[in-house]
């Protein structure tokens, strides 16, 4: 063989050595890319996903019957509510939260989607009636 075509055998060896590493490179680059893209969804979706699925805020009722219990003392205090009209309001509330209590102990100290639903919808109606009493034409003293 001649030197020539033996350089020219080493060469194509050199060149196809790099070539080589050069694909193994990008593959080994896109392999890391593809991982951490991989990654940073799973840690946003994981962010985004709720770790335990609650039928209901534990604090959501009772926060709605404290904000309607604040609304009937200042009405009370305001004189847009008389006591009656109070003590009425005040009753059906009770007996709310008596049925919330009840539901509670029932299943393990949470309220399940219908039952949230039905006290939800009777809270409704007490806000309805606290707003018609405090602006009715009732006599305040």
């Amino acid at each position: 063989m001649s030197t020539k075509s033996l350089l020219c055998i080493q060469e194509r060896e050199i060149f196809h050595t790099i070539i080589f590493k050069q694909f193994y490179f990008m593959k080994f680059k896109f392999a890391i890319a593809l991982a951490i893209s991989f990654c940073s969804t799973a840690l946003v979706f994981s962010q985004t996903a709720p770790t335990t699925t609650p039928t209901t805020k534990p604090n959501e009722v009772n926060a709605r019957m404290e904000n309607q219990n604040d609304r009937i003392q200042q009405g009370v205090k305001s004189g847009e509510l008389t006591k009656k009209e109070a003590h009425t309001v005040r009753t059906q509330e009770k007996a709310i939260r008596t049925q919330v209590k009840a539901e509670r102990a029932t299943n393990g100290g949470k309220l399940t989607a219908g039952e949230k639903r039905q006290v939800n919808k009777e809270l409704n109606g007490e806000s309805k009636k606290i707003y018609r009493k405090k602006h009715n034409a009732a006599e305040r003293h």
